[in-house]
């Protein structure tokens, strides 16, 4: 189909490198310079001019396009586009806003605001940032199957008990695959063969308690098995969606905020977490209020330099883990080389959201790796699936090298693949599939 993309930011680059492979995409953008990055980048249409003009919509093909995303970082501009759109054609809208108030309106109220499907980035980052501490030693954390798969990376440490190891020796859990390995930033896929080295980040999919329990042979001795002491620095919204995500889960969290109105707000808001007012890089104060302590603390401050140096604080005062909220998508690597444990990166959260709704019907739900080197997708299988009545060991010479089955649901219940498992039409499954060869399995499958 024609896809309209206004925004070439990170959200909307990201959107447009997904989707170009299979669909007509344009993307409009008022920066001359994000333009030309992204048309001397990439084999992607992309045009200067306001996303918001009729004008300029429809000179990008707006009455001949079938999906207009509005992905800018200005919830206004997002709706306005999007309504603006509405009044010239049909085309589906998808807009992404930061505001959960935005969203609140949009699901009482059928088609307000002129968008079909909205996105909430921080509704969706805090998610992200609730999964993440739930599994130790984690850096990223997708469920899949309704919640009966996940899919976890964790960096090796150099005190980690697979360190050293080849995947062969490493896979000790019956309900658990190993993906991928990334090494210097390059996803290599898993082989019984492989090596893994400290500093590698290894990519499992399985059942929750198997990634749990692989998690331990992965941290360190200082990581908690079970989060429950968890600091939040920072009362934005992305921090007041997480304490009220980890409330709902039993845990109740303490929230430093230094703006005492907003302090205010929040502790209305928020009923089972404690929230101090303070300045949270004052050591003296963390110190006194046990943050040294603290299983995790969660940097979300609207600012990702004091959401550096808050967790860098934490982290050299005892904390025992560290994970903080980086707009900035290129900074997430420096976050982590660091020391910090683990860097959401609010933007990758909305793009995936986005590229899994734009699929829909094609796949269930997806995760990027690695800037978009691989993805973690799952499938419903029908009868035309190359996977379906065979066993597994045939039906992958129907498929290209870099793809890898990591589970099956069937029924609600897992079915850990194996070369003699024969898939089923209806089957849910959970593969990882190499970037270059993502349209030649969706083809297949």
């Amino acid at each position: 189909m024609r896809v309209i993309i206004v925004g070439a930011g990170e959200v909307g680059s990201n959107i447009a490198a997904s989707l170009a492979g299979d669909h007509d995409v344009i993307v409009i953008d008022v920066d001359p310079e994000k333009v030309e990055e992204l048309t001397y980048t990439s084999d992607i249409l992309a045009i200067e001019g306001d996303g918001t003009s009729l004008e300029t919509l429809e000179d990008a093909g707006l009455r001949e396009s079938e999906m207009l995303i509005a992905s800018t970082d200005v919830d206004e501009t997002n709706l306005v586009t999007c309504g603006t759109a509405k009044t010239a054609s049909d085309v589906f809208t998808i807009a992404r806003v930061r505001s959960a108030n935005f969203l609140d309106t949009w699901a009482q109220s059928d088609g307000a605001f002129g968008v079909d499907f909205m996105v909430s980035t921080d509704l969706l980052t805090a998610n992200d940032i609730v999964r993440v501490v739930g599994v130790p030693a984690a850096v990223d954390v997708e469920l899949f199957a309704g919640g009966l798969v996940q899919m976890a990376e964790f960096e090796v440490a150099e005190d980690s008990n697979i360190a050293g190891r080849t995947v062969e020796e490493a896979d000790q859990f019956e309900a658990l695959t190993f993906a991928a390995l990334v090494q210097g930033g390059e996803v290599v896929i898993a082989r019984g063969k492989t090596p893994i080295e400290a500093g590698n980040r290894v990519i499992v999919i399985g059942s929750l308690a198997s990634v749990h329990a692989f998690s331990r042979t992965v941290a360190p001795t200082a990581t908690p098995d079970d989060a429950r002491d968890i600091v939040i620095v920072g009362g934005s919204n992305i921090g007041y969606h997480t304490a009220k995500l980890l409330e709902e889960r039993g845990i109740e969290p303490r929230l430093i905020e230094q703006d005492s109105e907003r302090g205010r707000q929040l502790a209305e808001g928020l009923p089972k977490t404690i929230v101090l007012e303070h300045d949270a890089t004052n050591v003296e104060f963390l110190t006194g209020e046990r943050v040294d302590r603290a299983d995790a603390v969660i940097a979300a401050t609207d600012s990702d330099e004091k959401n550096l140096l808050v967790s860098l604080l934490a982290k050299n005062i005892g904390a025992r883990r560290t994970v903080a909220v980086v707009e900035q998508g290129d900074y997430a690597s420096l976050f982590e080389a660091v020391g910090i444990d683990a860097a959401i990166n609010p933007r990758k959260a909305t793009a995936e959201e986005i590229v899994r709704f734009t699929r829909e019907g094609q796949i269930e739900n997806l995760s990027l790796i690695e800037d978009r080197q691989a993805e973690v997708l799952e499938i419903e299988v029908d009868t035309e699936s190359a996977l379906a009545g065979r066993p597994i060991r045939e039906s992958v010479r129907a498929l290209p090298e870099g793809v890898v089955i990591g589970a099956i649901a069937r029924d609600h219940d897992l079915v850990v693949p194996r070369g003699d498992t024969v898939i089923e039409t209806g089957d849910h499954v959970v593969l990882f599939v190499s970037a270059d060869t993502l349209t030649a399995v969706m083809n297949a499958i």
